[in-house]
């Protein structure tokens, strides 16, 4: 057995997500900025080397596409919406 990191190993700003969200679903969310919280995670990055060198395999999908993809699957499996 074996784990394997998926990720395009290049981190990506909260605020990236939320506009990719926002985009996705066609309207702006309310933002309440506050102080860091304890336990908030200040950097992430996914190191994908692993897989690429098992199946030479590398992400090529945009924050943007890939929640778009996200965001059309979950209305269809869970809100049985059209799209």
């Amino acid at each position: 057995y074996s784990l394997y990191n998926i990720g395009n190993s290049s981190p990506q700003k909260l605020n990236n997500y939320i506009e990719a969200i926002e985009k996705a679903l066609g309207q702006n969310a309310v933002k309440n900025y506050i102080e860091i919280q304890p336990g908030d995670v200040l950097i992430t990055n996914s190191d994908g080397s692993k897989l690429e060198n098992f199946i030479n395999y590398k992400p090529k999908t945009n924050i943007f596409e890939g929640v778009k993809y996200f965001v059309e699957w979950y209305k269809k499996y869970y809100l049985n919406q059209k799209i």
